[in-house]
């Protein structure tokens, strides 16, 4: 017996379904697979900080790459033993989190004397890579949280994530409804910063890793819905 011609007239029939239910989706509701609007919110609690406010920060469409898209941004103020410490946040789109080219575009960086910044990239198991520097007496550490995988630094890094961990079958039902892309070009820019004051450039990273930890995982589990 075959059963070729009912398998494939069944995946058909299923396919069939699916187009129709999205064109006629997307007739009635205009914004249907437009994807969620997304703000930061206004307050995130980190272990062992005093959190003093937050911001929104203008959004710059032609901010980085060209390819990249900024949606969102939100800055963040804590303060621990005297210590300041500033976070940005920026939730990118279409993008190759490409890490390093958005420190040399950002508006702290681009108004200061030109200067070489010297990235030290580093891992941090079951999290992911992320890229420390000192510029101006400040240290400074970035990184891209993905919506799959762990953070990266690097496009390579990203596009490693894409192939790896986007093609999963649980997505496969949101993407033929176009809910999401099959690949997912998104990243929760991380900026984060303190000043150096006494302290060495090393223990100043130290300061920063725990930071990011913390950091890392509230808002792995928070990353915005498409």
């Amino acid at each position: 017996m075959n059963l070729k011609h009912p398998i494939r007239l069944s995946l058909l029939a299923v396919n069939l379904t699916v187009v129709l239910f999205v064109l006629g989706k997307s007739i009635l509701d205009p914004n249907f697979a437009k994807g969620t609007p997304f703000d930061f919110p206004p307050e995130v609690s980190l272990p062992e900080w005093q959190f003093l406010d937050s911001n929104p920060l203008k959004v710059n469409s032609k901010e980085g790459n060209v390819s990249s898209v900024f949606k969102a941004a939100r800055e963040y103020h804590y303060l621990h033993n005297n210590i300041p410490l500033d976070i940005e946040m920026r939730y990118v789109v279409r993008t190759q989190g490409q890490v390093e080219q958005f420190i040399t575009e950002h508006p702290s960086i681009q108004s200061s004397p030109p200067q070489e910044i010297s990235g030290k990239m580093r891992q941090q198991q079951g999290i992911g890579f992320y890229t420390v520097f000192v510029h101006q007496e400040r240290a400074y550490l970035s990184s891209c949280i993905n919506p799959y995988g762990g953070s990266t630094v690097t496009t390579e890094q990203f596009n490693h994530n894409r192939n790896t961990y986007d093609p999963q079958l649980s997505r496969l039902l949101p993407v033929l409804l176009g809910r999401e892309d099959w690949r997912d070009y998104r990243c929760l820019w991380t900026y984060m910063s303190i000043p150096l004051k006494n302290s060495s450039s090393e223990e100043a990273y130290q300061t920063l890793e725990k930071v990011w930890i913390s950091w890392y995982e509230w808002w792995s589990p928070r990353f915005p819905k498409p």
